[in-house]
């Protein structure tokens, strides 16, 4: 067996000790358009991101390592893959959220696709980080429920919410992520993430319909370790100078 660092992890929740809120931009390989790398990586370099995602429910076209090896040129921040199945790994990347779909209940998104995975990414130098994956009610369907087909948690039972991140943890994971999915009308509530936060141990990770700095700047003072921004900034790479967090 490989001895992987946790460099990443480490300087997770060694932020979450000192208070220190992380951004993650993600991007959908699917979404890249090739002309403007140069000026994508340059808007990423800007921001105040402290990691980059990449990853997509689905990814179509086999660009991951070609994507992953352009940013590295450019960009010194560490990416981490955030897989929709076992197809989207690359070694090129320096970590993996190795993903439990919890807010469902198929067994696909639940262990199947990790079975999958897992003689994959034993020949890989990844950084493997066991994440709880729960999917909030965001006022539409997202790309994660149609291709996982599992229902999100409902947005407005805190409770249920909690008590899945727990189970979470208790199973072993050592992040929890609490997702609206890609696009979505509306944001993790707030109450929700601070009634998680306030109830784990581990990090935690909120993504999914922030659309704005102020609710990038929501989401940390409600409990949020660490915050990702896709759809707002595929939309607009000027996001990050609309204003300062």
């Amino acid at each position: 067996m490989k001895n992987r660092k946790e460099n990443i992890y480490n300087q997770i929740l060694n932020a979450k000790l000192n208070r220190q809120k992380l951004l993650a931009i993600l991007l959908d390989p699917d979404k890249i358009i090739w002309s403007e790398i140069d000026n994508l990586i340059a808007k990423i370099n800007q921001s105040p991101a402290s990691h980059i995602f990449i990853g997509g429910s689905l990814v179509q076209n086999n660009i991951l390592d070609k994507l992953i090896f352009r940013i590295k040129e450019s960009c010194i921040l560490p990416i981490v893959l955030f897989p929709g199945n076992p197809s989207q790994i690359s070694n090129q990347a320096d970590g993996i959220l190795f993903l439990s779909l919890l807010s469902g209940r198929n067994s696909d998104y639940l262990i199947e696709h990790q079975v999958q995975a897992a003689p994959i990414l034993k020949k890989t130098d990844l950084e493997i980080i066991s994440t709880g994956y729960i999917l909030i009610e965001s006022g539409s369907e997202t790309a994660v429920q149609r291709v996982s087909k599992t229902k999100p948690l409902d947005r407005k039972n805190d409770s249920l919410a909690l008590a899945t991140a727990q189970a979470g943890e208790m199973l072993g994971n050592k992040l929890i992520y609490l997702e609206a999915g890609s696009g979505a009308k509306q944001a993790v509530p707030l109450k929700m993430i601070d009634l998680v936060s306030r109830n784990i141990e581990i990090p935690l990770i909120v993504g999914g319909g922030i659309v704005s700095l102020q609710g990038i700047q929501d989401a940390y003072e409600a409990g949020a370790d660490l915050v990702v921004i896709g759809t707002a900034f595929e939309n607009n790479i000027e996001f990050f100078n609309l204003d300062k967090i």
